[in-house]
């Protein structure tokens, strides 16, 4: 804990002059983040230092296993976060970033582990697509690919109860929100990045296209009303 707090003193003797300006414009004018990152809780993930963000670049929501429960009517953090972020934020980029060696992912290929958790069990529940699609698609996988599969299919799953969010399937809807699946392998140093074309994760790389999991395009559903809009 000393360790920490001797860098709170250095961002208030270094880090904090060094960048008044920026602070000073953030303070005045508030926020407008570029996008709105969903990530495990995990100490090894640190999304602002992933996209080497600066302050005021992006909105920020951390949990156990980068969860994101289907919409309900029962307030939740996750919930509300995302209802913020898109409402009030005007945010139109929304990444899930899942991870490698995921200790919530783990604990859902050992049935019986959060017996002495009730909460993060229930919490964990969110997540039980994923196990099945494992369970039912990777018959033969083993060991640490299967951690490695259940923490894929995670972002996926938590990618479509995002959908699940009015704010967010109005978006779409329209056309003005990009979501993303990202991937981030520890041991490697590398982000992968969900392809929706493909379904398949495929390393960001600087002379590729970004791969986006659901790109901003419009959806209606009914054809009267871009009849009426002609």
């Amino acid at each position: 804990m000393n360790e920490l707090i001797g860098r709170v003193f250095s961002f208030e003797k270094s880090t904090f002059p060094n960048k008044s300006a920026l602070y000073g414009k953030l303070a005045t004018h508030g926020q407008f983040p570029k996008a709105l990152m969903i990530s495990c809780a995990d100490s090894r993930i640190v999304p602002e230092h992933i996209v080497q963000a600066e302050p005021g670049d992006l909105f920020v929501c951390r949990n156990a296993g980068n969860i994101v429960p289907p919409y309900a009517t029962q307030n939740g953090g996750v919930t509300s976060t995302v209802e913020y972020a898109v409402m009030v934020l005007g945010i139109r980029d929304i990444i899930v970033c899942g991870h490698s060696d995921c200790g919530a992912m783990k604990a859902l290929t050992k049935p019986g582990s959060t017996d002495s958790m009730p909460n993060v069990a229930a919490w964990l529940r969110h997540a039980s697509t994923a196990v099945k699609v494992v369970e039912d698609a990777y018959p033969n996988v083993q060991g640490d690919d299967h951690v490695r599969a259940i923490s894929l299919e995670n972002v996926v799953a938590q990618l479509n109860h995002l959908k699940t969010h009015p704010s967010v399937a109005s978006s779409v809807a329209r056309g003005e929100m990009s979501l993303h699946g990202w991937f981030v392998d520890i041991h490697a140093g590398q982000v992968l990045g969900l392809d929706g074309a493909t379904g398949r994760f495929v390393p960001l790389r600087e002379d590729q296209p970004l791969p986006v999991a659901h790109a901003a395009s419009q959806r209606l559903a009914a054809d009267f009303i871009a009849e009426a809009a002609e």
